[in-house]
């Protein structure tokens, strides 16, 4: 009944695409077990941990689900609340109605359940009852039958002779009370629900004497059948970039070239890089800073872009930096035309206005009211609006819907001081026939001017006291008298009032930074200058004034006003305390109530942006802060020149007999005092039919000759952790590099792959292994492979009929006593190993590989010359290889490759230090593999994961007894 599982996961998942419309074969369930009377008054349970999701289908993704579950065991009634987290539960059995006819189900559970019934006592005939939820966020209360009305079943025709199957699933998150539970009752809509209890449960089979890998027995229904992960992944499309097919991944399928045509292509060269550090000594566990990264090219999309929403680590700015301002920094904003219809109130320092011939003989530095400043023939600081001036007929409205008088037209706008920088323009004449004098010299300039920016909003508010908000300027610094603004005779200075229509609202300006400034309370200035007055409203306030009478918003003096606003004034005075009990959402006025405190948005902002590769900021030191960021990508230029030279040679030894179709993979180790070592997979047409494969290292030697004059500047070329050299860069060296093959540097394509994985009562893990070996072998049909397994006193299943029972091409199998110990058990199967020349990759046991992954080893172990630490993507909680998300285990060097001779001569295993304990133990032993001289091969392997799993129940572990409820 496994057969259903992943049988051809190793490939891309567009190859399934095809198949994402129809369930895979399903081997369901349909004669039942014998029945025994001993079975009533239980239900089987089985249960999933270490799986997030709330929801069912969170559980159909389980990779073990239903055969192989984390425990099983039984409950006495169909309510079960094991107070955990983040588990799934499948209960199943019979169900005897106490009577018959018909009966109304409901379940209630948090997060979501199902409750799936059979027509009869056969499993394939369950169908699908009674639900809390889809999506996880549903949930019930404990006895909260019909909260949802999927929780109800319809009545249900039953007879207390037979039995029926029936199937309860659960799923729960890290949140909430956990519990689910089964009532049932009469088909009477006065009854309640009743929890079913053990009077009339039995179970479907008796497990307690099975094995954990025994799973012949376990029913598969619609409802739980094995490759339903398959199914659900099928129903979502993921993001990653690395689920989409890549020919890296089928390559090794290609037949190889014929030994005898790359024989001596190239000349032979020594191999001998700067970067090795043999009998160099290495303090404990700092080997990690001696092994660099390899350039890739073509683009394998290893980087987790789809996980770069959580961490940003690629980009280097900091999260802080990032999170406060963002990407901005890479965007120029485009100059912005100004709009006359978008203008705001400044209220700056009194130093900063220009006065008129009328405030220079009083003396006072109040702002007046002048043309508007011409259009900015430089760049301005911000979006600070303008226009050009234009004359208004007096007594009419201009643009803005203000009145305008024939003295001044545009009255509102404000001519700003010729030392203020903000605005970037040349200050003109502020009234006709008088030019303006700059006063630079009247007062020292500040360092920095504040500009306070506001906008027109109607208030009906008292003013309290008030204290000087901003130095200079006094906001009511008395009780002013109510101004009547209706009135539309002409003035000698308009007034900025409610007048405005909604349509003709000013928009705000830019923030500048005035943020916090107005704050919901301003006091009052005891001692306001004389002669200048200058009201506002609560612009943070959310109430808002009826327009029958407002504050004065401009820099007008009480003289200015006429007198028959200030008599009509008088009479909105005395009505101003019974307004303010008017609520703000009153419709007494016939006006719309405005709101002034929106921002204001340009939705036409345009930018400009240069292309940037973030890819250049990288290098080859191995990264141990981002866990996100793929492979290092090689320039496709430097690719072209080297593949060009190499297809050169190759069709002039062989008569130019070799097309090349497709450069499937490079992969390059830098080392610019020496050389550059290149790893070439290229497929090729041999006589223009035949497809073969060829990869093989070369080696471009830097020429170490006598050196120009640009050598002897820089001698060994880019520096170390520059950015990647162009082909170009090669040339600094007196004369061409040399394209050369690197003496004993050559992998061999069919040596024999030894995995040694050590166990212990991991059943469901170890099952899910010997599995993904065996689609190895069934995949790739590569027989040069053995699987070892060293167990340490399994008592949960019987590890070696299960290697038996697998298809697999050579198995050993190793029993070990005592507590486990990963170490020691690492080395017992290495010691198992006769050939020295054999490679062995010690393996985790919770490891799904891509199919390549022989390929890969054997490419990346050289004997004497290279060892292989490819790097694992660790999913994270709920994840999948059809769904990663999670990020790569930069750090780990648990999965490591190697020759048994070279693994022999480093000293194997460190078994004393790491008797009791395992973590570090790859680290010791990379500090002395690193030591004896070898290199360490360090890339992101693409669809190579590490599935998530807790400690609970591993290894040595003991569990605490439950508390007593």
């Amino acid at each position: 009944q496994n057969g259903g599982q992943d049988l051809g996961g190793w490939f891309s998942r567009g190859q399934w695409s095809d198949r994402a419309t129809t369930r895979p074969s399903l081997n369901l369930t349909k004669q039942a077990l014998p029945w025994n009377e001993q079975y009533k008054g239980k239900a089987n349970l089985h249960v999933f941990e270490d799986w997030c999701g709330g929801a069912v289908r969170h559980l159909r993704k389980n990779l073990h689900f239903p055969l192989f579950p984390h425990s099983r065991t039984t409950v006495k009634k169909l309510a079960v609340s094991p107070k955990w987290k983040n588990y799934g539960l499948r209960i199943f059995g019979y169900i005897h109605p106490f009577k018959d006819g018909d009966f109304q189900f409901s379940v209630a559970s948090d997060d979501n359940s199902e409750f799936w019934l059979s027509s009869d006592e056969s499993p394939s005939n369950s169908r699908l009852a009674a639900f809390v939820g889809k999506l996880g966020t549903e949930w019930t209360a404990p006895g909260e039958f019909t909260k949802f009305s999927s929780q109800v079943s319809k009545p249900l025709r039953l007879m207390s002779s037979r039995r029926y199957y029936f199937e309860l699933l659960h799923k729960q998150d890290d949140r909430g009370s956990d519990h689910v539970e089964v009532g049932w009752r009469v088909f009477l809509p006065s009854l309640k629900f009743e929890v079913i209890d053990s009077s009339y449960i039995s179970l479907y089979t008796d497990e307690s004497s099975l094995k954990m890998n025994h799973v012949e027995h376990i029913p598969q229904t619609l409802a739980s059948h094995s490759g339903s992960y398959l199914w659900e992944a099928q129903q979502e499309e993921h993001g990653a970039d690395m689920l989409k097919y890549d020919p890296r991944d089928t390559f090794f399928l290609t037949p190889a070239i014929e030994a005898s045509r790359v024989e001596n292509v190239l000349v032979p060269c020594a191999y001998s890089p700067t970067y090795v550090v043999k009998d160099f000594p290495i303090a404990r566990y700092q080997g990690l800073q001696f092994v660099y990264l390899s350039f890739v090219y073509p683009n394998d999309f290893t980087r987790l872009t789809h996980m770069e929403t959580e961490n940003k680590c690629f980009y280097r700015e900091s999260p802080l930096y990032l999170e406060k301002f963002g990407f901005y920094k890479y965007m120029k904003m485009d100059e912005e035309e100004e709009d006359p219809r978008q203008r705001a109130f400044l209220f700056l320092n009194p130093d900063n206005f220009l006065e008129d011939e009328e405030e220079e003989e009083e003396g006072v530095d109040s702002p007046e009211p002048t043309d508007p400043p011409p259009k900015a023939k430089e760049k301005s600081f911000g979006p600070v609006p303008g226009a050009k001036g234009k004359e208004t007929p007096p007594g009419e409205e201009d643009e803005l819907g203000l009145l305008a008088s024939p003295k001044r037209a545009g009255a509102l706008s404000l001519q700003p001081h010729l030392s203020v920088p903000i605005f970037g323009v040349k200050a003109k004449t502020p009234g006709p026939g008088k030019a303006a004098t700059p006063r630079e010299d009247r007062k020292p300039r500040k360092a920095q001017e504040k500009v306070y920016v506001t906008r027109l909003q109607p208030g009906k508010r008292k003013a309290p006291a008030r204290e000087p908000a901003f130095p200079g300027i006094f906001l009511y610094p008395k009780p002013l008298k109510k101004v009547h603004l209706r009135s539309r005779t002409p003035q000698k200075h308009p007034i900025a009032s409610s007048q405005l229509r909604p349509r003709q609202a000013l928009p705000s300006l830019l923030a500048l930074g005035t943020e916090g400034l107005f704050s919901r309370e301003t006091r009052e200035d005891a001692t306001p200058a004389p002669g200048r007055t200058a009201a506002t409203t609560n612009y943070n306030s959310s109430e808002v004034a009826r327009s029958e009478g407002t504050r004065v918003t401009s820099f007008l003096r009480m003289s200015e006003t006429t007198a028959s606003q200030r008599e009509e004034g008088k009479g909105q005075e005395e009505e101003e305390e019974e307004e303010e009990e008017v609520s703000d959402y009153s419709y007494e006025t016939g006006e719309l109530q405005q709101s002034w405190l929106e921002d204001s948005i340009n939705w036409q902002r345009t930018f400009s942006v240069s292309s940037v590769d973030f890819e250049l900021l990288r290098s080859d030191w191995n990264d141990l802060r981002c866990n996100v960021s793929g492979n290092l990508q090689l320039s496709e230029s430097e690719v072209v020149d080297v593949v060009a030279q190499y297809m050169e040679k190759l069709n002039e030894k062989n008569g130019g007999i070799y097309t090349l179709l497709r450069i499937v993979n490079v992969e390059k180790r830098r080392d610019t005092a020496r050389g550059n070592r290149y790893l070439l997979e290229l497929e090729l047409a041999e006589r223009g039919q035949r497809t073969v494969r060829l990869s093989e290292y070369v080696y471009v030697l830097l020429h170490q000759g006598k050196q120009d004059d640009s050598a002897e500047a820089n001698p060994e070329g880019p520096a170390m952790g520059a950015t990647e050299p162009q082909p170009s860069t090669w040339s600094i060296l007196y004369g061409k590099p040399v394209l050369c093959r690197p003496l004993r540097l050559s992998w061999k394509q069919d040596v024999m792959v030894h995995f040694v994985v050590p166990v212990k009562n991991q059943a469901r893990w170890v099952q899910q292994f010997v599995s993904d070996m065996a689609r190895l072998y069934g995949a790739t049909k590569d027989a040069n492979f053995n699987v070892i397994l060293v167990d340490f006193d399994s008592d949960d299943m019987d590890v070696e009929k299960a290697l038996r029972d697998a298809q697999l091409p050579r198995y050993q199998y190793l029993r070990r006593t005592g507590n486990f110990e990963r170490s020691a058990g690492l080395q017992a199967g290495v010691d198992t190993i006769e050939d020295g020349h054999s490679i062995v990759f010690l393996c985790d046991l919770h490891i799904h590989f891509p199919p390549n992954i022989l390929d890969s080893i054997r490419k990346h172990c050289v004997e004497g010359k290279l060892a292989y630490a490819p790097i694992v993507m660790r999913l994270g909680c709920g994840s999948s290889p059809r769904e990663p998300n999670g990020y790569w285990e930069v750090n780990g060097f648990g999965l490591f490759g190697i020759y048994k001779s070279d693994f022999d001569r480093v000293g194997g295993m460190n078994t004393e230090e790491f008797r009791d304990r395992w973590g570090g133990e790859d680290w010791e032993l990379l500090d002395r593999v690193l030591q004896s001289g070898l290199e360490v091969e360090r890339l992101r392997l693409r669809n190579f994961y590490h599935y998530y799993h807790s400690k609970r129940g591993m290894w040595n572990a003991r569990s605490k007894k439950p508390p007593k409820d």
